[in-house]
Protein backbone atom coordinates (compact mmCIF):
# COMPACT_ATOMS: atom_id res chain seq x y z
CA UNK A 1 0.00 0.00 0.00
CA UNK A 2 1.39 3.43 -0.85
CA UNK A 3 -0.77 5.58 1.06
CA UNK A 4 -1.21 8.01 -2.41
CA UNK A 5 2.76 8.19 -2.84
CA UNK A 6 4.59 7.83 -5.97
CA UNK A 7 6.65 5.64 -4.65
CA UNK A 8 6.10 4.63 -1.12
CA UNK A 9 6.32 6.57 2.15
CA UNK A 10 9.48 8.21 2.72
CA UNK A 11 8.44 7.39 6.55
CA UNK A 12 11.11 9.77 8.44
CA UNK A 13 12.18 8.94 12.21
CA UNK A 14 9.17 10.87 13.53
CA UNK A 15 6.59 9.00 11.55
CA UNK A 16 4.97 6.06 12.43
CA UNK A 17 4.48 3.65 15.43
CA UNK A 18 7.41 3.30 17.66
CA UNK A 19 8.93 0.11 17.53
CA UNK A 20 12.34 -1.01 18.23
CA UNK A 21 14.19 0.16 15.00
CA UNK A 22 10.75 0.60 13.68
CA UNK A 23 11.08 -3.21 13.00
CA UNK A 24 7.78 -5.13 12.57
CA UNK A 25 5.91 -6.02 16.13
CA UNK A 26 4.64 -9.50 16.60
CA UNK A 27 1.86 -9.79 19.17
CA UNK A 28 1.35 -13.83 18.99
CA UNK A 29 5.09 -14.84 20.29
CA UNK A 30 4.32 -18.31 18.86
CA UNK A 31 4.39 -17.37 15.33
CA UNK A 32 8.19 -15.20 15.66
CA UNK A 33 10.30 -15.65 12.65
CA UNK A 34 13.34 -14.08 13.17
CA UNK A 35 16.80 -13.64 13.86
CA UNK A 36 16.63 -10.70 16.83
CA UNK A 37 13.46 -10.60 18.91
CA UNK A 38 13.35 -7.85 21.16
CA UNK A 39 11.00 -7.55 24.05
CA UNK A 40 10.19 -4.69 26.37
CA UNK A 41 10.39 -5.37 30.07
CA UNK A 42 9.22 -2.13 31.86
CA UNK A 43 9.76 -3.27 35.50
CA UNK A 44 11.14 -1.07 38.05
CA UNK A 45 9.47 -2.29 41.21
CA UNK A 46 13.44 -3.39 41.91
CA UNK A 47 14.84 0.00 42.75
CA UNK A 48 16.40 1.18 45.57
CA UNK A 49 16.39 4.90 44.87
CA UNK A 50 14.91 6.75 41.84
CA UNK A 51 12.34 4.52 40.04
CA UNK A 52 11.60 5.48 36.65
CA UNK A 53 13.16 2.51 34.57
CA UNK A 54 9.39 1.24 33.70
CA UNK A 55 9.49 3.55 31.07
CA UNK A 56 12.88 2.78 29.87
CA UNK A 57 11.76 0.43 26.50
CA UNK A 58 9.12 2.61 25.37
CA UNK A 59 12.05 5.81 25.51
CA UNK A 60 14.71 3.02 23.83
CA UNK A 61 12.06 2.33 21.17
CA UNK A 62 11.31 5.63 20.24
CA UNK A 63 14.87 7.03 20.54
CA UNK A 64 15.52 3.74 17.74
CA UNK A 65 13.98 4.90 15.40
CA UNK A 66 16.46 8.05 15.21
CA UNK A 67 18.34 5.08 13.48
CA UNK A 68 15.07 3.73 10.81
CA UNK A 69 16.56 4.70 8.19
CA UNK A 70 15.57 1.78 6.09
CA UNK A 71 16.52 -1.53 6.36
CA UNK A 72 19.60 -1.42 3.38
CA UNK A 73 22.07 -1.76 6.56
CA UNK A 74 24.04 1.06 7.77
CA UNK A 75 28.04 1.22 6.11
CA UNK A 76 30.47 2.10 8.17
CA UNK A 77 33.60 3.81 6.85
CA UNK A 78 36.18 2.92 9.90
CA UNK A 79 35.43 -0.90 9.65
CA UNK A 80 34.65 -0.94 6.20
CA UNK A 81 31.22 -2.86 6.93
CA UNK A 82 27.57 -2.93 5.86
CA UNK A 83 25.68 -3.30 9.35
CA UNK A 84 22.10 -5.13 10.11
CA UNK A 85 21.06 -5.44 6.24
CA UNK A 86 17.97 -6.28 5.14
CA UNK A 87 18.98 -10.01 5.32
CA UNK A 88 18.84 -9.81 9.37
CA UNK A 89 15.32 -10.10 10.66
CA UNK A 90 14.59 -8.00 13.54
CA UNK A 91 10.90 -8.15 15.15
CA UNK A 92 9.83 -6.17 18.14
CA UNK A 93 7.90 -8.23 20.69
CA UNK A 94 6.22 -5.66 22.41
CA UNK A 95 6.48 -5.71 26.08
CA UNK A 96 5.83 -8.40 28.68
CA UNK A 97 3.02 -7.69 31.28
CA UNK A 98 3.57 -6.29 34.40
CA UNK A 99 1.52 -6.71 37.21
CA UNK A 100 1.84 -3.59 39.78
CA UNK A 101 3.75 -4.51 42.91
CA UNK A 102 3.79 -8.04 41.74
CA UNK A 103 7.63 -9.29 41.34
CA UNK A 104 6.50 -12.82 40.73
CA UNK A 105 4.05 -12.64 37.99
CA UNK A 106 5.84 -10.23 36.26
CA UNK A 107 9.36 -11.74 36.37
CA UNK A 108 7.35 -14.64 35.10
CA UNK A 109 5.69 -13.19 32.38
CA UNK A 110 9.81 -11.88 30.99
CA UNK A 111 10.91 -15.43 31.51
CA UNK A 112 8.00 -16.15 29.09
CA UNK A 113 8.80 -13.86 26.59
CA UNK A 114 12.60 -14.96 26.69
CA UNK A 115 11.73 -18.20 26.56
CA UNK A 116 9.84 -17.70 23.77
CA UNK A 117 12.54 -15.92 21.66
CA UNK A 118 14.45 -18.78 22.36
CA UNK A 119 12.19 -21.32 21.14
CA UNK A 120 11.80 -19.34 17.66
CA UNK A 121 15.64 -19.48 17.12
CA UNK A 122 15.92 -15.88 17.75
CA UNK A 123 18.69 -13.69 19.74
CA UNK A 124 16.24 -12.20 22.75
CA UNK A 125 17.39 -9.09 23.12
CA UNK A 126 15.52 -7.53 26.45
CA UNK A 127 14.97 -3.69 27.60
CA UNK A 128 14.23 -2.94 31.22
CA UNK A 129 13.28 -2.21 32.98
CA UNK A 130 15.59 -1.60 36.12
CA UNK A 131 18.62 -4.71 36.39
CA UNK A 132 16.31 -7.24 38.53
CA UNK A 133 15.07 -8.29 34.86
CA UNK A 134 18.08 -9.93 34.45
CA UNK A 135 16.94 -12.41 36.92
CA UNK A 136 13.72 -14.03 34.98
CA UNK A 137 16.34 -13.88 31.36
CA UNK A 138 18.64 -15.78 32.39
CA UNK A 139 15.87 -18.61 34.48
CA UNK A 140 14.65 -18.55 30.65
CA UNK A 141 18.04 -20.34 30.13
CA UNK A 142 18.11 -23.03 31.75
CA UNK A 143 17.65 -25.18 28.72
CA UNK A 144 19.79 -23.66 26.50
CA UNK A 145 23.20 -25.19 28.03
CA UNK A 146 26.19 -23.60 29.63
CA UNK A 147 26.67 -19.31 29.60
CA UNK A 148 29.04 -16.89 30.68
CA UNK A 149 27.65 -13.66 31.70
CA UNK A 150 29.60 -10.55 30.80
CA UNK A 151 28.31 -7.79 32.45
CA UNK A 152 28.79 -4.31 32.19
CA UNK A 153 27.75 -1.91 35.09
CA UNK A 154 28.52 0.52 37.79
CA UNK A 155 27.26 -2.04 40.42
CA UNK A 156 28.29 -5.40 41.36
CA UNK A 157 24.72 -6.59 41.88
CA UNK A 158 25.94 -9.21 43.89
CA UNK A 159 23.52 -9.01 46.80
CA UNK A 160 22.17 -12.32 48.59
CA UNK A 161 19.89 -11.34 50.59
CA UNK A 162 18.80 -8.06 52.34
CA UNK A 163 15.79 -7.83 54.46
CA UNK A 164 14.32 -10.81 52.77
CA UNK A 165 14.78 -9.27 49.42
CA UNK A 166 16.08 -11.44 46.74
CA UNK A 167 15.04 -10.35 43.42
CA UNK A 168 15.46 -6.74 43.43
CA UNK A 169 18.20 -5.05 41.22
CA UNK A 170 21.23 -5.61 43.78
CA UNK A 171 20.52 -9.07 43.54
CA UNK A 172 20.76 -10.15 39.36
CA UNK A 173 24.38 -11.31 39.54
CA UNK A 174 24.16 -13.31 42.86
CA UNK A 175 20.88 -15.00 41.12
CA UNK A 176 23.07 -15.50 37.98
CA UNK A 177 25.80 -17.20 39.82
CA UNK A 178 23.38 -19.45 42.07
CA UNK A 179 22.80 -21.10 38.16
CA UNK A 180 24.31 -24.11 37.85
CA UNK A 181 24.46 -23.81 33.50
CA UNK A 182 26.28 -20.23 34.23
CA UNK A 183 29.86 -21.21 34.46
CA UNK A 184 31.19 -17.67 35.32
CA UNK A 185 31.06 -13.72 35.40
CA UNK A 186 32.77 -11.02 33.94
CA UNK A 187 31.87 -7.90 35.96
CA UNK A 188 33.03 -4.79 34.19
CA UNK A 189 33.14 -1.11 35.22
CA UNK A 190 32.06 -1.95 38.83
CA UNK A 191 33.52 1.17 40.91
CA UNK A 192 33.80 3.28 43.75
CA UNK A 193 30.28 3.15 46.58
CA UNK A 194 28.56 -0.25 46.01
CA UNK A 195 25.35 -1.63 47.01
CA UNK A 196 27.50 -4.99 47.45
CA UNK A 197 29.11 -5.40 50.76
CA UNK A 198 32.88 -6.27 51.18
CA UNK A 199 31.71 -10.16 51.79
CA UNK A 200 29.63 -9.82 48.26
CA UNK A 201 32.64 -9.37 46.59
CA UNK A 202 34.43 -12.38 48.11
CA UNK A 203 31.34 -14.30 47.89
CA UNK A 204 31.33 -13.45 43.89
CA UNK A 205 35.04 -14.45 43.24
CA UNK A 206 34.65 -17.60 44.77
CA UNK A 207 31.58 -17.97 42.64
CA UNK A 208 33.64 -17.77 39.65
CA UNK A 209 33.26 -13.79 39.31
CA UNK A 210 36.41 -11.43 37.12
CA UNK A 211 35.64 -8.26 38.85
CA UNK A 212 37.48 -5.01 37.17
CA UNK A 213 36.47 -1.54 37.45
CA UNK A 214 36.40 1.07 34.74
CA UNK A 215 40.41 2.28 35.91
CA UNK A 216 41.29 -1.42 35.19
CA UNK A 217 39.52 -1.87 31.75
CA UNK A 218 41.61 1.15 30.82
CA UNK A 219 44.59 -0.08 31.58
CA UNK A 220 43.82 -3.23 29.94
CA UNK A 221 42.38 -2.58 26.79
CA UNK A 222 39.12 -3.67 25.23
CA UNK A 223 41.28 -6.39 23.74
CA UNK A 224 42.79 -7.79 26.74
CA UNK A 225 39.71 -7.23 28.86
CA UNK A 226 37.50 -9.38 26.68
CA UNK A 227 40.44 -12.04 26.63
CA UNK A 228 39.99 -12.53 30.16
CA UNK A 229 36.13 -14.38 29.03
CA UNK A 230 36.74 -17.97 28.94
CA UNK A 231 37.69 -19.27 24.97
CA UNK A 232 34.40 -21.31 23.68
CA UNK A 233 32.33 -19.60 26.26
CA UNK A 234 28.67 -18.70 24.75
CA UNK A 235 28.67 -15.22 26.29
CA UNK A 236 25.31 -13.34 27.89
CA UNK A 237 25.73 -9.43 27.65
CA UNK A 238 23.58 -7.58 30.29
CA UNK A 239 24.14 -4.15 30.32
CA UNK A 240 23.12 -1.76 32.84
CA UNK A 241 23.59 2.03 31.53
CA UNK A 242 25.33 3.21 34.93
CA UNK A 243 28.29 2.01 33.87
CA UNK A 244 28.76 4.96 31.31
CA UNK A 245 29.46 8.29 33.09
CA UNK A 246 26.41 10.32 33.60
CA UNK A 247 27.57 13.15 31.60
CA UNK A 248 26.49 11.55 28.43
CA UNK A 249 23.64 8.82 30.56
CA UNK A 250 21.99 11.14 32.86
CA UNK A 251 19.34 9.53 32.80
CA UNK A 252 19.24 6.15 35.22
CA UNK A 253 17.88 5.62 38.98
CA UNK A 254 21.57 5.44 40.52
CA UNK A 255 24.28 7.48 38.44
CA UNK A 256 27.39 6.51 39.53
CA UNK A 257 30.36 9.21 38.20
CA UNK A 258 33.77 7.74 36.87
CA UNK A 259 31.81 5.78 34.37
CA UNK A 260 32.59 4.56 31.30
CA UNK A 261 32.18 6.70 27.55
CA UNK A 262 30.60 5.41 24.69
CA UNK A 263 34.02 4.19 22.66
CA UNK A 264 35.32 2.26 25.10
CA UNK A 265 31.83 -0.04 25.82
CA UNK A 266 31.28 -0.17 21.98
CA UNK A 267 34.95 -1.33 21.76
CA UNK A 268 34.57 -4.43 24.07
CA UNK A 269 31.46 -5.60 22.36
CA UNK A 270 32.75 -5.44 19.14
CA UNK A 271 35.52 -8.00 20.47
CA UNK A 272 33.63 -10.31 22.39
CA UNK A 273 31.29 -10.49 19.19
CA UNK A 274 34.52 -11.94 17.17
CA UNK A 275 35.91 -13.87 19.85
CA UNK A 276 32.44 -15.33 21.53
CA UNK A 277 29.01 -16.84 20.25
CA UNK A 278 26.16 -13.72 21.95
CA UNK A 279 23.20 -15.75 22.88
CA UNK A 280 21.50 -12.98 24.83
CA UNK A 281 21.20 -9.08 25.64
CA UNK A 282 20.12 -7.25 28.56
CA UNK A 283 20.01 -3.24 28.37
CA UNK A 284 18.55 -1.81 31.81
CA UNK A 285 18.41 1.08 34.10
CA UNK A 286 17.75 3.75 31.36
CA UNK A 287 15.12 6.09 33.44
CA UNK A 288 14.40 8.75 30.39
CA UNK A 289 11.92 11.24 32.73
CA UNK A 290 15.87 12.20 34.40
CA UNK A 291 17.24 12.80 31.20
CA UNK A 292 15.26 15.80 29.29
CA UNK A 293 17.35 15.69 26.33
CA UNK A 294 16.78 12.21 25.67
CA UNK A 295 21.05 11.36 25.17
CA UNK A 296 20.65 8.57 27.95
CA UNK A 297 17.51 6.34 25.57
CA UNK A 298 19.85 7.51 21.78
CA UNK A 299 22.97 5.99 23.71
CA UNK A 300 21.10 2.65 24.54
CA UNK A 301 19.45 2.44 21.24
CA UNK A 302 22.35 3.04 19.36
CA UNK A 303 24.54 0.92 21.70
CA UNK A 304 21.71 -2.08 20.58
CA UNK A 305 22.11 -1.49 17.18
CA UNK A 306 25.61 -1.49 16.95
CA UNK A 307 26.28 -4.18 18.62
CA UNK A 308 23.11 -6.25 16.94
CA UNK A 309 25.40 -5.21 13.88
CA UNK A 310 28.58 -6.58 14.90
CA UNK A 311 27.15 -9.55 16.32
CA UNK A 312 25.28 -10.23 12.82
CA UNK A 313 28.46 -9.26 10.36
CA UNK A 314 30.46 -11.87 12.36
CA UNK A 315 28.11 -14.57 11.49
CA UNK A 316 28.01 -13.38 7.90
CA UNK A 317 24.74 -11.99 7.87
Amino acid sequence: MTHGYDSGRLDLPFVGIATFGKRPYVADWSTIEADVAVLGAPFDFGTQYRSGARFGPRAVREASTLFSFGHAGAYDHEDDATYLGGDVRIVDMGDADIVHTDTTKSHANIETGVRAALAAGALPVTIGGDHSINIPCINAFDDQGDIHILQIDAHLDFVDERHGVRNGHGNPMRRAADKSYVTGLTQVGIRNVSSTAKEGYEDARKMGSDILSVRQQRALGPVQTIARIPDGAKVYITIDIDAFCPSIAPGTGTPSHGGFLYYEVLEMLQHVAKTHTIVGIDLVEVAPDYDPTGSTSILAAQLLLNLLGFIFHERGA
